[in-house]
């Protein structure tokens, strides 16, 4: 496994910034966890009831057309566009699939790691040399168990590496509940959500850090979920919720404990907080924006991604995707910046 290089923790200094308050649209697409853009700037999502969908949007921004492209069998998570058109999907009940660029066909990419079913694939990301990452968030508990493995910090997740005509390898074990996956613009290194962790982790791909693991983020003001890179090179981080010192409380106790309190914890479910928290980071890997909306009617935002001037969210529950205006960033005050919380 990557080594561990020391002395890399970073908690970076942004001011926060206010969101707009977003909007729903398509509310027939029911729990869009992941949203993505493809080529010609269409929203691609999965949804509750096993689509995969397509939301075209007009130039101002109205919903023009809904359409289902294909129905995985399974839960759709993450996803990606392919350069023919096609659609690389993490199935969190059939492991990583490919949507067919014309009829919608579903074919199993991958459904086992070293003789081991596939379970709970989550977010995915593609090399231009067509090498695949994707993440495993718990070899323990499945997606209908997602806050069961938050409470119990299981630390079973993984970061799996499929290169063409190859089979998948585990590059990365024991994450505390990974999630989102994306790559450096330069494809240096690829960055990984360990939701349960507060934390971005990242594996050095090439240069004389080849190999090694270290923090890319750490201490977030919440459970970060799905990463986005745009064609800017920016990589966006949806926070879903906030932090809850009940349960870092919690993460402290003997693990016994812990598993005693998620019987208890998955009976009341509490409800999330209706906090929207996106950041944004730039290529050099520093957070360059941080929009928070509070009091918002739209919960649980896992997933944002920017089109255009337009900042799009999908979330594991509500129904419909949500919009708003990207906000122009501030301009420099002066003013000593604040931490990110």
């Amino acid at each position: 496994m990557p080594r561990e290089r020391a002395g890399t923790r970073t908690r970076s200094r942004v001011p926060a910034e206010p969101l707009p308050c977003p909007r729903v649209l398509a509310p027939e697409a029911h729990g869009p966890e992941d949203v993505a853009v493809d080529a010609e700037g269409r929203i691609l999502t999965g949804t509750a009831d096993g689509a995969v969908r397509r939301l075209t949007l007009s130039p101002d921004h109205e919903l023009v057309r809904s359409e289902v492209l294909a129905h995985t069998g399974g839960r759709p998570l993450g996803l990606v566009p392919c350069p023919d058109g096609g659609l690389l999907v993490c199935d969190a009940r059939r492991g990583l699939l490919r949507v067919g660029p014309d009829d919608g066909s579903v074919r199993v990419v991958a459904d086992e790691v070293n003789g081991r079913p596939l379970r709970f694939c989550s977010n995915v990301a593609t090399a231009d040399d067509g090498t695949v990452y994707f993440t495993v968030s718990s070899r323990r508990h499945g997606l209908e168990d997602w806050l069961g493995d938050i409470l119990e910090n299981t630390a079973t997740g993984q970061l799996l590496r499929l290169r063409p005509g190859g089979r998948p390898e585990v590059v990365l074990d024991g994450l505390r509940f990974a999630n989102g996956v994306a790559l450096a613009a330069d494809e240096s290194y690829v960055a990984v959500v360990e939701s349960g962790a507060y934390r971005i982790s990242r594996l050095w791909l090439t240069g004389r850090r080849a190999g090694t693991r270290d923090l890319l983020l750490c201490d977030l003001p919440g459970f970060p979920d799905n990463l986005t890179r745009g064609p800017d090179g920016v990589i966006w981080a949806a926070i879903a919720a906030p932090r809850e010192p009940a349960l870092d409380l919690l993460h402290r106790a003997p693990a016994a404990l812990r598993r005693a309190a998620v019987p208890v914890a998955t009976r009341l479910r509490p409800s999330p907080r209706r906090t929207v928290r996106a950041l944004a980071i730039g290529p050099d890997g520093r957070v360059v924006r941080h929009l928070v909306r509070r009091r918002t009617p739209y919960r649980m935002a896992t997933s944002v991604c920017a089109l255009g001037g337009l900042l799009v969210m999908g979330s594991l529950l509500e129904r419909g995707i949500a919009v708003c205006p990207l906000p122009p960033p501030r301009e420099a005050t002066g003013s000593h910046p604040q931490p990110v919380e």
